[in-house]
């Protein structure tokens, strides 16, 4: 190149009227020509030659100098506010565009920090609501020592579960293998019942006691071991007795959902609707003058609060296998009553079912007690196997039924010519089989 001259242009280049410019690049045509920099950008020149005009660009006066109008200016403007409210993109969206391979505008740092702070909000609150479902199913649905804490302290405390255990063995007899395992499996039903619920279980020990051993009472036990636990569980309200040949086939159900939780409706006041002793009730006003509207009612008060015993009948009538008594003022007079030795040292030789009969004649006798004792349909919580009520094998009220799912079931008599671990063991795997898989086992 001349002295004079450089990549820019020479001397002789700026004949044009705007100094500095860059030079047209050889062989181009002046409008791809390069532009001037942008710290040197000209002023409008004002030679005549050119009409006042850049060089390159024909057009009518100064309304396109430098390539900007006001048209332009003012489309812009509003072309920027129409750009705000568009739909904005992800900030995870490639860098560059996928069509021509050119950086993108990059993204606002502002509408960035709001678009994830929208987005951590609702993040947020689906978190805490699956941490709330996953709370709700492990404390209340899920079987787990948490779960049973929480239902003990939410009213599981006050049911208590009494097991009468060691039936069998000591000075009577001496217990065999069998008699040890259905023991076992009793026991281990109504231990993982109970802890599954929150409930107390008290494993009463009922071999003869020396405190028995000189009155004809040694067979009454039932009633004495019953104060007894209420006064071991002070705070407790209600008292289910099973005897050791039961079996809970439903550990999934609590004694709140399947009775208390609606009493009303699933008990009956009026024996008539099942008698199979033939009692005759109310009691009959011309012999019982004495006696209020409520004590001469059928059905008593018809409230739910009054009641304090709940128990079934089967076809012999009431059976003491699996009942449900409740601490009151009425109870503990009730269990005075039935635990006086007079009754049973003159009627031991007549009652051949103890304490059931004797709970019986009391019933006849004394309406009082009628008023607060309810009948509940027998395989609610104590239904039979076949071979027991030979009488009515076909009664279907007593006996249990796969299909209906029955909550208890009693093996009772079965030590009088049946097999009491067969049927134990029976029971065992069908209530194992209709309540495997893991949903089962481990929720409600």
């Amino acid at each position: 190149m001349n002295a004079g001259s450089s990549f820019w242009g020479s001397d002789s280049d700026n004949n044009n009227g705007y100094a500095g410019s860059r030079a047209s690049t050889p062989g181009l045509p002046i409008s791809r020509s390069h532009s001037p920099l942008p710290s040197e950008r000209p002023s409008p020149p004002t030679s005549a030659s050119n009409g006042g005009m850049w060089p390159g660009r024909k057009g009518n006066g100064s309304a396109n100098i430098g390539g900007y109008s006001p048209a332009r200016k003012f489309l812009g403007k509003h072309l920027r506010k129409l750009s705000t409210s568009l739909p904005t993109y992800s900030p995870f969206s490639p860098p560059y565009s996928a069509s021509y391979g050119t950086p993108s505008t990059p993204f606002p740092h502002s509408r960035l920090r709001s678009c994830f702070s929208l987005r951590g909000s609702k993040l947020n609150t689906f978190l805490l609501l699956v941490v709330a479902f996953a709370i709700f199913v492990f404390t209340y649905l899920h079987h787990n020592p948490v779960s049973s804490k929480i239902r003990y302290a939410s009213g599981g405390s006050k049911i208590v579960i009494i097991l009468a255990a060691n039936q069998g063995g000591g000075v009577m007899s001496w217990k065999g293998a069998k008699e040890w395992a259905v023991e076992r499996d009793s026991i281990a039903n109504k231990k993982a019942y109970a802890e599954r619920w929150g409930y107390h279980l008290e494993i009463k020990d009922m071999s003869t006691k020396k405190r028995y051993a000189h009155e004809w009472r040694e067979s009454w036990e039932k009633v004495d071991v019953i104060k007894q636990t209420m006064r071991q569980h002070p705070k407790a309200e209600w008292f289910w007795w099973m005897d050791l040949n039961t079996f809970i086939m439903e550990p999934s159900i609590s004694l709140h959902s399947h009775i208390f939780k609606h009493v009303q409706n699933v008990t009956y006041r009026d024996i008539n609707i099942y008698n199979p002793l033939n009692i005759s009730h109310p009691p009959s006003k011309a012999d019982f003058f004495y006696l209020d509207d409520i004590s001469l009612s059928p059905v008593g008060d018809d409230k739910a609060e009054s009641i304090n015993l709940i128990i079934p009948q089967d076809c012999g009538g009431f059976n003491l296998g699996s009942f449900l008594i409740r601490r009151s003022e009425w109870s503990e007079r009730l269990l005075d009553i039935w635990w006086d030795p007079v009754g049973y040292e003159q009627k031991h030789m007549e009652w051949e079912h103890k304490e059931q009969d004797a709970l019986e004649y009391l019933y006849t006798s004394q309406p009082w007690i009628r008023t607060g004792t309810a009948f509940i349909p027998q395989r609610m919580i104590n239904s039979f196997p076949p071979g027991a009520c030979a009488e009515t094998p076909d009664d279907k009220r007593i006996f249990y039924d796969e299909k209906d799912r029955d909550f208890v079931v009693n093996m009772a008599g079965c030590e009088w010519g049946r097999d009491c671990w067969g049927e134990m063991a029976y029971y065992r795997q069908l209530s194992e089989k209709l309540n495997s898989g893991w949903w089962k086992k481990s929720f409600r």
